[in-house]
Order: structure tokens, then C-alpha cells, then sequence
């Protein structure tokens, strides 16, 4: 690949961002300008079909709408729903243990809460993130006081205020999820970027959730499983076996780019391992794009949807790949980019009315029409634009792989 080539994918990740994405979110229904917040529920053509809130996507949306004010200057519309996102969470989104809801009603009114530790995460990432955009050091301050609370939970599970398990029914089966140190592990990186006087701190925190990470790869089969026993056996049940590959694809960048802002070599190719497992298992050779589950020992897979593809998972390898071929140029890693950018333009992207579609059956036809839902909304594809722009930029310069988180 040549310089111009990667000059042109990085004016079209752009404007796909600029004036295909965003543009699909800002002027449909997202903005709720009597409540605040963000309405994701919305059609193909961005009308709302449900006005009920997701938490999650009140702090993934506040953090999109900062990333691009930091990224690429700020604008008033992005300023304007960043501010609103933000007012919205702190309003409403937090009950009185200081844990966070999961759904709220459009007004803000509590719906369901969850014990995962999913709506503070996004919390954080989405408060450091408007930290770094408009050098709010409050925003710094709550983001990392939340994150404090989370790594207590996460060290001791008793010391979560909002408890929903009996103790002799959590004392049956005691396992982890590799979701946890995957969302802790994404923090610290952008907590590190927004707050550099702390930076051994997290560099350390980093470290630990990398080997914590580890805990769940397989070397008999050759993937990453989702679920482990504390003691970090494998459970050969369909839980124990499953395989999410756009989760370990997601950590295999994690990884990559902690490697690269650490210097951490060997954080750069656990990475790129989990890459190449997972890309491996997950692509589906009959019909293209990659599965959502499969049982890492060739048994059928328990969840209904594991042959589908997913907007997110695809979102997830674009950036992956691509890291990948720029810290090792090897045209492997181009050739997997390549097939990934023609899968998403010929299968999600839809050119008529902008944004991508999120679910697709297995060969390729569209699912579900809705562009956004409670679980769908402006944050992995918007990222991975980002993130993909930014590389291509660095490749385009010739400079050396970027840290992007």
C-alpha cells in the first residue's frame, strides 16, 4: 500500500463520519430537547419508535459528541449534546447507593438497574472524555471517583451496595466474565490520556486487567472464552465454552493500543494473538462476516443468534485489523482490513438514508431495519470511524502506529 491509497480511505472514514454518521444522529431523533438526554430508539430513517432511555448510551453518547469536539474542533451542535448528555446523567441516572440505573423513562424516571458494572463505565469513559475535550477538571474528578468505586466492587463483589444474588445461590458457582477487566482495561487507557500526572497509576492498572485478560485464552483451542470459573478453570457447559469474537477482537485492540502508548511489546502481540484467534473462529468462510457466537470446542452453540452479524463486532475488527497492519505491516493484517471494509460498505452501510443497519442473518440480509434500539446507538460505529480515520492519517503521514483511545 502506498501513501495516496491511504490518503483516500482516510478521506472516506471521514466523511463517512462527518457527513454520514453523525448527521444520521443529529438530525434525526436523538437529541431529546424537552427531557435532555439521548433517545437511541429510532427507525431507519431516524423517527423515535420508543422514548424510553438507555444509561449506557447517555455516557457512550457523551462520549462520542467530546471525542469529536477534541478530535476535530469544537462545534456547537457537538457541544450543545455533549452538554445535554452529560446534565441528563448526573440528573437522573444515579440512584441513591450511588450505583447507576440501567433504563430510565424519557423524563428520567428509573425503569430497571442492573448489578453489572456496565452504565458506570460509561459514565466514566464518557466524563474523562468531556474532561479532555473542554478541560473540565470537575468532569476529571467524577470520572475518577465512579472508576474508585468500580475497582472496590471489582476487588471485593461484597462491597457492591446493591446486591441481587443470596449468597448460598452465588456460592454454588463463582465465575468471571472477561467483559469486566475488558471495560476496566478501556478505562484506565482513556483516564491515563486524560489525566497524565496520574500516569503510573493507570499504566499499573493497565498491566493488571491485561493479566487478568489472560486468564480466559484457551491454548488447547485457540480462543478466548467469555467465561471462566473463579479459579480460572474452564466449564465445559455451553456458558463456559462460548466464544464472542467480536468481544475478543474488541480486546485485541484494548491490548494493541495499550501496548503502543506503554511501549509494552509484549502487550502488542497478546493482542495481536487474540486477533488472530479470534478472526479465525469467528469468520464465517460460507457467507462472509464474522459469527457472534461460537462454542470454542465445535459443539453447537446454545444462543439463538450466534449465527448472525453484528453491526458492533464488524465496527470492532475494522479498527483491529487495521492497528494491527500499521504495528506490523504485514499484509495479512490489510488483507483481513480490506475484506472487513468491503463486507461493511456492501452489507450495514445504508446509503440511502445514512448509518448502518446492526443486524444482519447469517447471509447477509437485514434483520431488523431500526437503526438504533436501547442497545444501538451512536458509539462503536462512530468510534471505529474515528479510530480508523486516525490510523489511516498516521499511516497516510508515514508516521509510527498511534495510540487512539
Amino acid at each position: 500500500m502506498n501513501k495516496k491509497a491511504f490518503s483516500t480511505l482516510q478521506a472516506f472514514y471521514r466523511d463517512q463520519l462527518l457527513d454520514d454518521c453523525i448527521p444520521f444522529w443529529l438530525n434525526g431523533g436523538l437529541l431529546d430537547k424537552s427531557c435532555g438526554g439521548y433517545i437511541t430508539s429510532l427507525t431507519r430513517d431516524g423517527k423515535r419508535y420508543n422514548t424510553d432511555k438507555s444509561v449506557w448510551f447517555q455516557g457512550r453518547g457523551l462520549w462520542t459528541f467530546s471525542a469529536l469536539s477534541r478530535l476535530y474542533g469544537e462545534k456547537e451542535a457537538w457541544t450543545h449534546a455533549a452538554i445535554s448528555g452529560k446534565d441528563f446523567l448526573e440528573k437522573y441516572c444515579f440512584d441513591s447507593d450511588g450505583r447507576m440505573f440501567f433504563t430510565t423513562t424519557k423524563e428520567g424516571l428509573p425503569l430497571r438497574k442492573r448489578r453489572y458494572m456496565f452504565s458506570e463505565s460509561f459514565y466514566v469513559v464518557g466524563m474523562a472524555e468531556y474532561a479532555a475535550a473542554f478541560a473540565n477538571q470537575e468532569a476529571l474528578v467524577e470520572a475518577e471517583g465512579i472508576f474508585t468505586k468500580m475497582l472496590a466492587i471489582y476487588r471485593d463483589p461484597a462491597a457492591d451496595p446493591y446486591k441481587i444474588t443470596p449468597k448460598e445461590i452465588a456460592s454454588t458457582r463463582q465465575g468471571q466474565a472477561i467483559a469486566v477487566p475488558m471495560v476496566l482495561i478501556s478505562i484506565a487507557q482513556v483516564l491515563l490520556r486524560a489525566n497524565p500526572k496520574k500516569a503510573g497509576y493507570y499504566q499499573d492498572l493497565i498491566s493488571v486487567f491485561a493479566k487478568e485478560m489472560l486468564r480466559f485464552v484457551d491454548e488447547d483451542n485457540k480462543c478466548v472464552r467469555e467465561y471462566i470459573l473463579s479459579d480460572g478453570t474452564f466449564l465445559d457447559n455451553p456458558a463456559g465454552r462460548t466464544v464472542n469474537p467480536g468481544h475478543s477482537i474488541e480486546n485485541a485492540w484494548f491490548l494493541m493500543n495499550a501496548g503502543i502508548a506503554l511501549n509494552d511489546e509484549k502487550l502488542k502481540k497478546q493482542g495481536l494473538e487474540f486477533l488472530d484467534w479470534s478472526l479465525e473462529i469467528g469468520w464465517d468462510i460460507e457467507h462472509g462476516g464474522i459469527l457472534y457466537f461460537v462454542d470454542a470446542c465445535g459443539h453447537p452453540p446454545e444462543q439463538l443468534e450466534h449465527d448472525m452479524k453484528l453491526w458492533w463486532v464488524h465496527c470492532e475488527a475494522l479498527v483491529a485489523t487495521l492497528m494491527a497492519y500499521s504495528l506490523t505491516r504485514q499484509e495479512q493484517y490489510w488483507a483481513w482490513f480490506a475484506k472487513l471494509h468491503q463486507y461493511c460498505e456492501s452489507h450495514f452501510h445504508d446509503r440511502e438514508y445514512g448509518e448502518w443497519y446492526g443486524y444482519l442473518h447469517r447471509d447477509g440480509t437485514v434483520s431488523h431495519t431500526q437503526k438504533g434500539s436501547l442497545w444501538k446507538g451512536p458509539y462503536h460505529l462512530p468510534r471505529a470511524l474515528m479510530c480508523c480515520e486516525r490510523i489511516l492519517g498516521a499511516l497516510a503521514a508515514g508516521e509510527p502506529p498511534i495510540a487512539v483511545l
